[in-house]
């Protein structure tokens, strides 16, 4: 919004000139919804409080430190990171620019969806909230419109095609098969980050290392210039999604702040969908789809110790953890949750750091 209003007036007042810069924009996005989290959160903590009298219901089967240390914490405060991003997003991002929508209506429609699950777990005072298949089917209905949006926006040469990591030029055609793969690559995302969010900070920090990874991404897919020194596919568009990755990035720091340990808010699926969503949205935009999985490799290891688990337990009536997700396996196994959650954000970095290497070493 500030550059279209803004920018007209450029060429009488010089300094307005600086909206026309991506990195600067971006650097607005995260001050201002670190700033808008931070103000907004203590009263709107305390306003879920009011509303949730006995706070988000703990697993029974879950670590037995949790239903002692956590019982009466608050939930939802996804809502807290949706709106600060988006309101720093809008100010921030020219509203011409057409990435911008697809990424933020995955991001809007999952949060609503998890907000909905989240209501229905305080309503019945329940861990269980809306069923596996509600949530997938809407899910999927959202995936599906943002998907075919970005195929609309992408260059042809790249409509249908995966791009391979460490692999220059290369682009693997999958015809209309695209549609479900970026369908199932933000649906995914999005449960991946579900999955992880179940330590004070466990979540959070590793999607904002992901979303400066992105941001990086973004901006250089988005470059032609830099896009063609890289040899990495020219996304035009894309780069105004760095600045949204920014509003996240802030946003969640001023989570982070109440999400502490021991923390006075949980995201709930409110934020955890809507953030995981929003990260696969931003991969398909910017064909780098399968780096997702590299960068937010702790999320790909979470979601399969579940998988795994549930298999074996299936196929043999034995466990391979001693709970799922993994988490919560280090946990029983006696690991301070600190120790678990501090050890996680290390691996996170690695595996941004990897990601990043993708973009050179071809």
């Amino acid at each position: 919004m500030l550059p279209d209003l803004l920018l007209a007036f450029s060429d009488d007042y010089k300094i307005l000139n600086l909206f026309r810069y991506i990195t600067f924009r971006s650097g607005g996005a995260f001050m201002t919804a670190l700033i808008v989290s931070l103000l907004c959160g203590e009263r709107f903590i305390a306003w879920l409080k009011a509303h949730q009298a006995e706070g988000q219901p703990i697993r029974q089967d879950g670590p037995e430190s949790h239903i002692i240390a956590k019982a009466g914490t608050p939930t939802m405060g996804g809502l807290l990171i949706l709106f600060s991003f988006i309101f720093a997003t809008l100010l921030w991002v020219p509203l011409s620019n057409a990435y911008l929508w697809p990424v933020l209506l995955v991001a809007a429609s999952f949060g609503m969806i998890g907000a909905a699950d989240d209501w229905l777990k305080l309503k019945k005072r329940s861990s269980d909230g809306m069923s596996s298949r509600q949530k997938l089917v809407l899910q999927l209905g959202a995936a599906l419109l943002a998907s075919l949006i970005f195929i609309q926006l992408s260059p042809e040469e790249l409509r249908y095609g995966v791009a391979l990591p460490f692999f220059k030029d290369s682009l693997i055609y999958l015809g209309l098969l695209y549609v479900p793969f970026a369908m199932l690559v933000i649906v995914g995302a999005s449960n991946a980050v579900n999955l992880t969010d179940g330590l004070d900070g466990l979540a959070i920090v590793p999607v904002m290392i992901v979303c400066v990874c992105f941001g990086l991404i973004a901006y250089l897919s988005g470059n032609i210039n830099f896009a063609s020194y890289l040899q990495i596919h020219y996304v035009p568009g894309t780069g105004d999604l760095a600045t949204l990755l920014g509003a996240i990035i802030g946003a969640g720091l001023g989570f982070l702040w109440f999400n502490a340990p021991p923390a006075k808010v949980f995201m709930g699926d409110t934020g955890s969908l809507a953030l995981g969503g929003a990260l696969g949205a931003v991969s398909v935009a910017t064909r780098h789809e399968l780096v997702l999985a590299i960068a937010g490799g702790l999320f790909v290891v979470e979601t399969l110790s579940v998988i795994l688990q549930v298999a074996s337990f299936k196929l043999t009536g034995k466990r391979i953890f001693l709970m799922a997700p993994l988490h919560h396996h280090f946990e029983k196994k006696g690991w301070a949750e600190s120790t678990i959650v501090i050890r996680f954000w290390i691996i996170s970095v690695v595996l941004a750091l990897i990601s990043l290497s993708t973009l050179k070493l071809r």
